[in-house]
């Protein structure tokens, strides 16, 4: 099916528009832009070069898609930001392209990022994800898959947060959350997410596992190094103790603190 393109909306007819979209008047596309099938963008949308977007998206008023990276290294190059399929992108959403050659920010499927929030240049978020009003989130981070973000959040730059971990309203943290968990206000560890947990069908026993996991890391009295051996030793293994082994093997900024 045709899409329906208002004429008062401004495209560029190198633009490539996908099957059944629907482009609201005073939509901004510019020349490298790709969109996918059964998109809806409404009025004052401004979606530029170098936007790779997928198919059954909706991008809401005053948003801005692939908008240059606010990065003092950033020289003009061509960089990408790709858009995956089925996001709910509400109203005055900014999300920066890569800075360099090459480089792209990510947004992965099913991803709802409220009203105001901003992904900077190179950031990769996952899919299932939710970025509550307001929040922001600094260059180079990696969001994994079902996190939540409520209002009003900062990531700062080259941090992770893990599978399936909430942090909570006004929370400003600049080391990595490990995942399935809580991360409070004071940027400190607030417990195992079971809620989402649960939702997600992790096993009641498994999310025991979880727990005794994070009570080495954070209430023991051993280095992270030394708190992931016993892990490996003591825990139970399973998808998720795997996971949250990597993540703390991997870790380049360090974790969040206990309480």
């Amino acid at each position: 099916m045709a899409s329906e393109i208002s004429p008062r909306a401004e495209i560029s007819p190198k633009a490539k528009i996908g099957d059944n979209c629907k482009i609201f008047p005073f939509v901004y596309i510019e020349d490298d832009v790709e969109i996918g099938d059964n998109c809806v963008i409404f009025p004052f949308v401004s979606i530029l070069s170098g936007t790779r977007m997928g198919k059954n998206n909706k991008v809401h008023q005053g948003s801005v898609i692939g908008a240059l990276p606010q990065d003092f290294d950033f020289r003009g190059e061509k960089s990408e930001c790709i858009i995956g399929d089925s996001n709910i992108i509400r109203e005055n959403v900014v999300i920066n392209r890569a800075t360099h050659t090459g480089g792209q920010t990510v947004i992965g499927n099913d991803n709802v990022l409220m009203e105001g929030a901003h992904i900077s240049h190179d950031t990769k978020v996952g899919n299932r994800c939710v970025l509550g009003y307001g929040t922001k989130i600094a260059g180079d981070c990696e969001i994994q898959d079902g996190v939540i973000f409520s209002s009003s959040v900062i990531e700062n730059a080259k941090t992770r947060v893990g599978r399936g971990a909430m942090i909570q309203a006004g929370t400003t943290f600049s080391k990595d959350v490990p995942p399935f968990i809580i991360c409070t206000k004071r940027s400190e560890y607030g417990g195992v997410n079971y809620t989402m947990g649960r939702m997600n069908g992790i096993d009641e026993k498994v999310l025991k596992h979880i727990a005794n996991a994070y009570r080495l890391v954070f209430h023991g009295q051993t280095s992270l190094f030394d708190a992931v051996k016993q892990i490996e030793e003591q825990v139970p293994d399973s998808a998720e103790i795997r996971h949250i082994i990597e993540f703390m093997k991997s870790t380049q900024q360090g974790i969040i603190t206990k309480l």
